[in-house]
């Protein structure tokens, strides 16, 4: 009895850390939705699949660039490790592909951009890495599919001197085992 009663407290602990802020942006889409949704990391110009067992359009959805698989990254505000609103079909599209893919494992590369020490940002990119694992844990995705690291700074851009250029380093890379 006790033992449920830690499970449902660490259930709804995870899934209080995965939260967001609030983003000026329409309802997102459900796990369960399989129609056509906007990319958000192109600022709306191009539009992705999210009908991730299409065969239609590739032979591997992973690099179809119609396909919203082929976006690989996930970015985060400035000292933060909350996943956007506007990256969550990202992470949910990865989910389903992984799901209906037992034999595919992905790699969450943590990384942060060069301001702070390298063990703040390693630590900061481990954290960024570790969201995205539980989001996917939490769509049904098995711990053995999923391997975290951290780069911290260490594919930071460095000549950097603007947030606008320093966003672009605050991201998880999502890597294929095999490609």
């Amino acid at each position: 009895m006790n033992k449920n009663i830690v499970m449902s407290v660490l259930l709804v602990a995870m899934l209080a850390a995965c939260s967001s802020k609030a983003v000026k942006e329409t309802p997102q889409a459900a796990v369960e939705d399989k129609s056509p949704a906007v990319s958000q990391t192109t600022g709306g110009n191009e539009t992705a699949t999210s009908g991730v067992s299409d065969s239609s359009l590739s032979s591997n959805p992973l690099t179809d660039p119609n396909n919203i698989l082929s976006k690989r990254s996930v970015y985060f505000d400035y000292d933060s490790d909350a996943i956007k609103a506007e990256f969550r079909p990202l992470v949910e599209a990865h989910a389903q592909y992984l799901n209906s893919h037992n034999n595919a494992k992905v790699f969450l590369q943590g990384n942060t951009d060069d301001r702070g020490t390298r063990e703040y940002n390693l630590s900061l990119g481990q954290r960024r890495a570790v969201a995205v694992k539980k989001a996917l844990n939490l769509l049904g995705v098995k711990d053995a599919q999923i391997e975290t690291v951290s780069f911290g700074k260490e594919k930071a851009n460095g000549a950097c001197s603007s947030d606008s250029c320093w966003q672009q380093d605050r991201r998880v890379e999502l890597q294929y085992q095999g490609e």
